[in-house]
């Protein structure tokens, strides 16, 4: 009787070695991978620039709001927290930087509200011999993010800001409380929005 040959086998044991290899080195690399991915994709298309957690606006109310004045805008669906130790005046010119809570978006927004001035905004920083100018309008909230990020390094250098008003240039937040209770405002702000821990 004549021997059947046995057809060639395509899964042969050493190529079942090389895919469990293969496949176990794919897997452990995925998960690896998977630990340092801190983003995600974002496949909505919505704008998630302005966008808080439930965590972080609940630790912003429960622990740092007590810093701030708030003002319930129920027409418009927001909360506005103002610094307690931001200057107030009458007369003098002061630009105040708010924080806005849109409770119905999940958002939150950084304003930056002029006190006794008007539309455009012109502001001088100056450090170190340094010296920069800045030109703002009344804008969307984007263009006001925008305008805080110009600001905040010099914020953070402790720079010398002034603005100006109908009469000549006048100092902004000068008194230590004030610079300090502006960069508590950045702080939590964007802790609030999740872009720094």
């Amino acid at each position: 009787m004549p021997q059947r040959q046995k057809p060639n086998e395509v899964f042969t044991p050493e190529l079942v070695k090389i895919l469990k290899i293969f496949g176990l080195i794919s897997i452990g690399l995925v998960l690896l991978l998977s630990f340092f991915n801190s983003k995600r994709a974002n496949n909505t298309g919505d704008d998630l620039t302005f966008r808080m957690t439930s965590s972080s606006r609940l630790y912003f109310l429960n622990v740092r709001a007590i810093k701030y004045d708030r003002e319930n805008r129920s027409d418009a669906g927001m909360v506005l927290f103002r610094h307690g130790n931001r200057e107030v005046s009458e007369a003098d010119p002061l630009l105040d930087l708010v924080i806005i809570l849109n409770s119905q978006k999940d958002e939150a927004y950084l304003y930056l509200e002029p006190v006794n001035l008007e539309w455009p905004l012109q502001i001088r920083a100056s450090k170190a011999g340094k010296e920069k100018m800045f030109q703002f309008q009344n804008s969307n909230n984007s263009d006001f993010l925008t305008y805080v990020r110009d600001l905040e390094p010099w914020i953070l250098d402790e720079a010398k800001f002034e603005i100006y008003h109908g009469s000549g240039w006048g100092s902004l937040w000068a008194k230590p409380k004030e610079k300090q209770a502006v960069k508590t405002i950045l702080e939590d702000y964007f802790r609030l929005i999740n872009e720094r821990e």
